[in-house]
Order: C-alpha cells, then structure tokens, then sequence
C-alpha cells in the first residue's frame, strides 16, 4: 500500500467517524472469508456499514480527530479489526449478540466483539457499549 493510499484510507475513516454518531470495534480474525461476507450483508441490510481497515490506520484516524478522547481504545486494536458505523448504537449490538450466538450453535470459529463508548461521564471504557459522539 502506497503512502496516497494510506492517507486516503486515513481521510476515508476520519470522515465516516466524524459522520456516523455510533460506532462499533470488532476482531474478526478467526472469521472465514465466506463468514465475514456473511456478517457484511447482515450489516448491509440493518443499515449499518462494516468496514476493515489496517489497525495503524485507524489509530491515525482516530488521532487526528481527537487523541487524548480516543487514547483508551489504541490498546485494543489488534487482529483483523472491522469497524461497524450506525447512527442507532442498539443495532451493531444486536447483530454481532445475534452473530455470536449463531456461530456458536453451530460450533464455527466464533468473532470476537469489543464495542467501546466514548463517553467521558464513565470512569471506564465499557466492552458493553460502543462509541457515542457527546
């Protein structure tokens, strides 16, 4: 990947960031390539959009937006990470419960889900909850 190419990924995510108010962080990398097809059209038809970017990348995003907001979250970004944008922060929740849950009655290799909240009234970032804008 080329130095434009990075810095256009960069761009692309430092927008849909600021765009969506809701945001979610997962690691897919014990996901198949068929699996994460899969979870993109579940995503695709909820409106939520999934996208995978190198984990560099992100933190660059991340930190030109705001580093200190963001500086809890540098420390799980590791693995084949997948981003999941929606203005609802309910529905990136339900999918990847449902998701979960279906890979596990299955006996698949199981995704593994770290949604984070950005908000600064917590004292603690919440693997329960994604991220907010305040």
């Amino acid at each position: 990947m080329t130095k434009e190419q990075k810095n256009e990924v960069i761009e692309v995510l430092k927008d849909k960031f600021s765009q969506y108010n809701n945001f979610y962080i997962t690691n897919t990398e014990s996901l198949t390539v068929a699996q994460v097809g899969k979870l993109r059209r579940v995503c695709f038809n909820k409106q939520v959009e999934l996208k995978v970017a190198k984990n560099t990348l992100i933190r660059k995003a991340l930190e030109s937006l705001d580093a200190e907001k963001y500086s809890e979250v540098y420390d799980n970004l590791h693995g084949v990470t997948a981003l999941l944008f929606s203005e609802s922060p309910k529905e990136p929740a339900l999918i990847l419960s449902s998701w979960r849950q279906s890979t596990r009655s299955a006996e698949e290799p199981q995704e593994q889900a770290g949604p984070y909240r950005r908000d600064h009234r917590s004292p603690a970032i919440s693997c329960q909850e994604c991220y907010q804008r305040a």
